[in-house]
């Protein structure tokens, strides 16, 4: 069921997943994409592991508030977002206010958080601005949240940005689900086959979201506001949460040097590469991912006082869920070292 919160002008749109009782978990996902691109898969996996998992949609994504165009037509090219020398659409200390929004809609006083990809640097983001809300962080497949403007390029393969830009939509009935399978085929690591299996797992992420009226990737308007949106807070070595940075050593967006640099930056952070996983998980990941989690939130909560374990209460909208499960890890490294909310329900649609 699909829950709605705001902050203030900008209504946030998040679903609770299943394992009410649980650990708290929030999933926080990339650049223009909806909550809908969390596979059910490694969701199952997420509950298995005895987590509470609830999901949301960013604003400019989903079905979370979509700012209106600017007037003067700018925002077409998202990359061109870098090098904007106005005042952009909101700020990245929005973004990660707009997390602890749906913390607090589902009454949690804090919650373990996993980012993908621009998620992973939104969710490094609310690790520092709201320290006492995140009990742990999981970056997978991110950019630190240090680097700004075009000093972020060092840190992706460009041909892929640009393969990813000259996309258009295809036309016909099934029109956005070929389009969530070309998504994946453009981003499939390079050697690695993209058959009818890999094809299947985007179209089911395209069904899901056309089941709620949702289409992500398609307005490049939305995503440079996303990728334009400023921080003017702390940096990574401000970060208390026990921290895990994940990355696919195939991954064909965001390069490795950028899971090391973050690492680095971050206290503590320890770091896994999966040799064979590319920018998106693909099923024979999932279970990996959901134990390299629970481990990390074990240790996590094993260190932080009794007195402030609690703070997870039952949430208003739960779903049911059901469970399922192998894939290889590669080097482990560990590197030393607001507006007034409120919580509204809609009606399954």
């Amino acid at each position: 069921m699909t829950c709605f919160t705001r902050h203030g002008d900008i209504e946030i749109a998040y679903q609770d997943l299943g394992g009410a009782g649980g650990d708290p978990l929030l999933l926080v996902m990339g650049l223009a994409a909806s909550r809908f691109w969390w596979p059910q898969g490694l969701v199952d996996e997420l509950l298995g592991q005895g987590f509470h998992v609830v999901a949301y949609d960013q604003r400019d994504a989903g079905q979370s508030t979509h700012l209106p165009d600017r007037a003067d037509g700018s925002g077409r090219r998202p990359i061109g977002a870098l090098l904007r020398r106005r005042a952009p659409a909101y700020t990245g200390e929005d973004l990660a206010d707009d997390a602890i929004a749906v913390l607090d809609a589902v009454g949690w006083s804090s919650a373990h958080l996993f980012g993908h990809s621009m998620g992973g640097l939104l969710a490094q983001r609310t690790a520092i601005r709201h320290p006492d809300r995140v009990r742990s962080l999981t970056s997978s497949s991110a950019v630190p949240s240090d680097v700004s403007g075009l000093a972020v390029l060092r840190y992706l393969r460009l041909g892929t940005v640009a393969r990813f830009a000259r996309l258009r939509l295809p036309e016909g009935p099934d029109a956005d689900l070929a389009f969530a399978e070309l998504i994946g085929r453009t981003m499939a690591p390079a050697g690695q086959a993209f058959g009818p299996e890999q094809a299947a797992v985007f179209r089911e992420l395209a069904a899901r979201e056309a089941a709620h009226g949702v289409v992500s990737f398609r307005d490049p308007k939305a995503q440079s506001r996303q990728i334009g949106a400023t921080w003017h807070g702390g940096r990574l070595a401000d970060i208390t949460a026990p921290a895990l940075i994940l990355h696919g050593g195939l991954d064909p967006l965001v390069r490795v040097a950028a899971a090391r640099a973050l690492a680095a930056a971050i206290p503590g952070a320890r770091l896994t590469t999966f040799p064979t996983v590319g920018h998106f998980l693909p099923p024979d990941s999932w279970p990996a991912y959901a134990a390299a989690i629970r481990t990390l939130a074990s240790r996590a909560d094993l260190a932080r006082p009794a007195a402030s374990r609690g703070g997870c209460y039952p949430s208003a909208c739960v779903a049911a869920v059901s469970n399922s499960g192998s894939l290889r890890m590669s080097s482990k490294t560990t590197v030393p070292g607001p507006a007034r909310r409120s919580a509204r329900l809609r009606p399954p649609q």
